[in-house]
């Protein structure tokens, strides 16, 4: 066993894609020899050299366009977005082609579009966003959320080997924050779309994905310790497709529902997760479907700002607390 950060898990799972497959290779604004804007990359320029670690320019829809390309000509691109926030410039080609090629044509898109996402760094509207909504309405694309090192590696290698695109949301707050001991020459493969039991629980559910889980993780120990309320707590780890039957199984147990997401509140996933409790586990609750999100706003520069607008263990801990007592 080994201690790994959650960046360095993502780093070897992308490195044991590219010795294991040949046909993997990255792309993306400063990965080569700068080794990308969070070191995600570094090594791989040297290692596989530049016909499969390329430089681009700085458009992300050549990015995604030149990746879907490569797929369809049998080739398994995995493509760097520098900041998530920027992905929507390549919003275009993954709804209305990459997300639509194997319905309209047949075509299998086996590419993964990743970079780091999220907020807690102080990073300001422009580096700090969560788009995961933008694409969560989009059929045609797998959407995951690693929140663990174990994750970040086993969901990496999972997308890359996916038949379909895969867009890859990596949360930077956790990239060295978050460590974990991890078993040395072991495959790792962590299925899409199946979610875990991050903590057992009985009398109150949180749903919850990414760097969030850490949050909820925070809050249901302290209510366990003033309250002696135990929290369950289930991270998601895919948005798309969504685990409804790991979902309901602990509504089921627990009767009541918080769902956390760092995204905003409007239009966020939040919503369409309660829709589904309704429809599938409705006669199993005790209370009011609740929600801890990020506030209708652009994220701030200032802490005390972004603090305010992005959600904090405070915050999950007081809505808790309300629906226990309802």
């Amino acid at each position: 066993m080994a201690e790994v950060t959650y960046l360095e898990a993502l780093r070897q799972g992308l490195w044991e894609e590219m010795e294991r497959d040949e046909r993997v290779f990255i792309l993306g604004e400063d990965i080569g020899i700068y080794g990308g804007a969070f070191k995600v990359t570094e090594g791989f320029y040297q290692r596989f050299g530049p016909d499969r670690v390329i430089d681009t320019p700085i458009s992300e829809a050549a990015i995604v366009g030149a990746a879907a390309g490569a797929a369809h000509m049998g080739l398994r691109p995995v493509a760097e977005m520098q900041f998530m926030d920027f992905i929507a410039c390549a919003y275009d080609i993954l709804t209305n082609y990459v997300a639509t090629a194997r319905y309209r044509a047949g075509l299998s898109t086996p590419i993964v579009v990743r970079g780091p996402c999220g907020g807690y760094v102080r990073g300001g509207p422009f580096h700090s966003q969560i788009p995961e909504a933008a694409f969560f309405h989009t059929p045609g694309l797998k959407l995951v959320c690693p929140a663990t090192a174990r994750d970040a590696k086993g969901l990496i290698k999972a997308a890359i080997r996916d038949e379909d695109p895969v867009i890859y949301f990596e949360h930077k707050y956790l990239y060295r924050r978050i460590k974990e001991d991890l078993p040395e020459g072991e495959e790792i493969l962590t299925p899409i779309g199946k979610a875990r039991v991050a903590r057992e629980g009985r009398d109150l559910t949180i749903v919850t994905w990414s760097a969030m889980v850490w949050k909820s993780l925070e809050a249901a120990e302290e209510i366990e310790k003033t309250d002696g309320a135990s929290i369950e707590v289930i991270d998601l780890r895919s948005l798309i497709p969504m685990d409804d039957q790991a979902i309901v199984e602990s509504v089921k147990k627990t009767n009541k529902v918080l769902i956390v997401h760092e995204d905003t509140r409007t239009g966020g996933v939040a919503g369409e997760i309660t829709a589904r409790i309704n429809e599938q586990a409705f006669e199993y609750l005790d209370g009011p479907i609740m929600r801890v999100t990020a506030h209708d706003t652009p994220l701030p520069y200032a802490p005390p700002l972004e603090d305010f607008v992005l959600p904090q263990t405070a915050d999950i801990v007081k809505a808790a607390r309300w629906l226990l007592h309802y």
